[in-house]
């Protein structure tokens, strides 16, 4: 379908717009002008939608910016790299702040309450894929009870373009992005059902048990996209589990995310594929000893609009590797 298409079918916004977003009402009086992001995905969505000359400020970041955007992103001011602070993101005077996880603006949040906020007039949205079907109270990565799916990232893409008033632009996003899946999902057809994996984040010290995927986030969803069973059978967002009990479930995949984020060393990719080689449980693995290894970029193993581009590398990976006689 063509973008004229899209524009013939989206309505304007009307203003006062209230939504609903993460159990809390939400209210635009108009376009904001002065938008401050607090994670790399809620980032890349606003580009993707052309709002890159609305954004004041930007947070949290695991890599580079997505393709296509180095030049729009140098441009906006990156407050931290990791977790910017209350004061930073005010000193901004935004008019909306979008925050990719509630574990940075919640009810725990380390940035800010979205109460904060709000007193001072500053509506925050918060992405659904971080709020809808998953408890964070507890604190760090949150229980995700419910499946994620790509339609909460399609909520948030529209819901954006509603905000903004760019409802075509959302329209044509989504379509591209549900494409792309399609054809990704068609490529290993034939794989289905006969594969497993397991998906390495990262680890806080290379001694201790690994983050790995639980079964209801995003990698899961790449999993059941492909027909890979998930080895790991948890409803925790990044549960640890130790490496004696990943070798039992003997994956055939082992998915390493690769970062460039350093708050642990084996956020480093190097340190993953050296410890894999090395340990005396893990280099036994099948996976590990046939070099059924596959690289991921971070941003894929989170609910983002980078969850088709791990359906692609890892379909890709299959393809290469022979897995789908």
């Amino acid at each position: 379908m063509s973008t004229f298409a899209f524009e013939a079918q989206a309505a304007e916004t009307t203003y006062p717009l209230t939504i609903t977003n993460c159990g809390r009402p939400i209210t635009f009086d108009k376009a904001p002008e002065r938008a401050v992001s607090i994670g790399q995905s809620s980032t890349e969505i606003m580009y993707l939608l052309g709002l890159q000359h609305r954004m004041v400020g930007t947070a949290v970041w695991l890599g580079p910016v997505i393709e296509g955007y180095e030049e729009a992103n140098a441009k906006v001011e990156r407050l931290a790299d990791n977790d910017p602070s209350f004061e930073s993101v005010v000193a901004k005077k935004p008019d909306i702040v979008t925050a990719q996880f509630q574990w940075h603006v919640g009810s725990e949040g380390i940035v800010a309450k979205p109460e904060q906020f709000e007193e001072l007039g500053i509506p925050v949205y918060t992405s659904p894929a971080d709020c809808v079907g998953k408890d964070n109270t507890g604190g760090g990565d949150g229980v995700r009870h419910a499946v994620f799916t790509m339609d909460l990232i399609y909520q948030e893409i529209a819901e954006l373009a509603q905000i903004f008033n760019v409802q075509e632009r959302g329209e044509a996003l989504v379509a591209e992005l549900k494409a792309r899946e399609d054809a990704a999902k068609q490529k290993i057809v034939s794989a289905n059902g006969k594969l497993s994996a397991v998906f390495w984040f990262s680890s806080a010290e290379l001694d201790i048990d690994p983050y790995v995927a639980g079964k209801n986030g995003a990698p899961g969803y790449i999993m059941r996209a492909l027909g890979i069973r998930n080895v790991i059978d948890s409803e925790e967002e990044w549960p640890t589990v130790g490496w004696e009990a990943i070798a039992r479930s003997e994956p055939t995949i082992i998915v390493a995310g690769k970062m460039e984020r350093r708050r642990f060393p084996a956020d480093d990719i190097a340190v993953k594929h050296q410890f894999l080689k090395s340990d005396p449980v893990t280099s036994l693995m099948p996976a590990v000893k046939e070099g059924r290894v596959v690289e991921m970029d971070a941003q894929a193993m989170n609910p983002t609009i980078r969850t088709i581009e791990g359906i692609e590398a890892l379909a890709e990976a299959i393809e290469k590797a022979g897995l789908t006689q």
